[in-house]
């Protein structure tokens, strides 16, 4: 006998906690195809609160997903701090040159006000989401980690010049980060926000190893995710993960995402009963899926991941490609309303 019809939000809760909901939840990240649905270029559609909250609105209508996202795009942060965004026709708005041009400017840095514009912007949207939707579905809003953030704030080489030869400066500039974090992610919850994704690439084994990120990424993690308002959600954006699965677990966070390069099945036997998997559907991939493809993509990451919950599927950066059709996007919903309801079969 099937589980009755829950909400999107029942349904995530259910699976947060290690249980199963009436199907998989399915989170579709999509950020640049509310432009498609308005008929407008990218920039054009993140240029105000109203185009990406009717936006969020249609696509989870269209695809009946399990959540609203009200992220923007990465650079939105180091756009805060003053810094430049770039836009191009067919992709995500990028950072352009690093604001911090020395690491002595670190002293001089404050943390931007909240009613900043273009903090403002996802602050208004998110808050028209939840007035329009109140409690059928969550809200995920979006932050940049404090460990992740400098690699748009300095540069790649830059940041890790400071890491390893000027830990004062490094140490000062996590604590105003820091700041920053907390206040944009609490600002986002008083919105509306639902939960909030803790984007950290930096800390994925990908880029630094693990001994490197228990010195650094891990306590800034575990002190700023204390002091944010609400649950949070660990996204490495394509980044391994299995290798610190219980060190991310130790920091608060209750969901990390699982990636494209490693076993779905290893990732869910390492956070079971620790940590809600969210992943692992390859978006640069998908933009060349059949929809034979999608659906044989699906059904095996339910197969690998949903039984016993504690799983959401996903993507496995936290940004599904402009270049991913409707169709695919459809077949994938279709797909996990057709197989991933519970009990599964076999």
């Amino acid at each position: 006998m099937s589980t009755p019809a829950m909400t999107s939000l029942e349904r995530v809760l259910t699976t947060l906690g290690h249980q199963e909901p009436d199907r998989v939840p399915l989170f579709l990240l999509l950020t640049m195809h509310g432009a498609k649905e308005l008929g407008m270029s990218i920039r054009d559609y993140f240029s105000r609160a109203d185009h990406v909250a009717e936006g969020q609105l249609r696509l989870r209508e269209k695809y009946q997903h399990d959540c609203y996202y009200s992220f923007f795009y990465a650079p939105l942060e180091v756009e805060a701090w003053g810094g430049d965004v770039l836009y191009v026709e067919d992709g995500p708005p990028n950072s352009g040159q690093p604001f911090i041009q020395h690491p002595s400017q670190i002293e001089k840095l404050t943390v931007p006000d909240m009613d900043t514009p273009c903090l403002q912007k996802v602050l208004d949207a998110t808050a028209t989401i939840k007035k329009e939707m109140p409690s059928e579905a969550p809200i995920i809003g979006v932050v940049m980690s404090p460990f992740s953030l400098p690699v748009m704030q300095l540069g790649f080489p830059a940041y890790l010049d400071l890491i390893y030869q000027q830990p004062d400066l490094f140490s000062k500039l996590m604590e105003i980060n820091q700041d920053f974090c907390v206040a944009w992610a609490n600002a986002q919850l008083d919105a509306g926000a639902t939960a909030i994704c803790y984007f950290d690439p930096v800390s994925s084994p990908t880029i630094i190893d693990r001994a490197l990120y228990q010195r650094t990424g891990q306590p800034v993690a575990r002190e700023t995710l204390a002091r944010i308002n609400g649950p949070t959600a660990t996204h490495l954006a394509s980044g391994r993960s299995l290798p610190i699965v219980d060190d991310v677990a130790a920091t608060g966070s209750a969901v990390i995402s699982a990636t494209a390069l490693e076993s779905l099945a290893d990732m869910k036997t390492a956070s079971r009963n620790k940590l809600t998997v969210l992943g692992n559907l390859n978006g640069i991939e998908m933009a060349r899926w059949s929809p034979e493809e999608a659906r044989a993509k699906v059904t095996a990451a339910i197969a690998a991941a949903a039984p016993g919950g504690g799983f959401i599927l996903s993507d496995n950066h936290g940004e599904i490609p402009w270049q991913v059709s409707d169709e695919i996007l459809m077949t994938i919903s279709e797909t996990v309303r057709e197989s991933g309801t519970y009990p599964l079969l076999p």
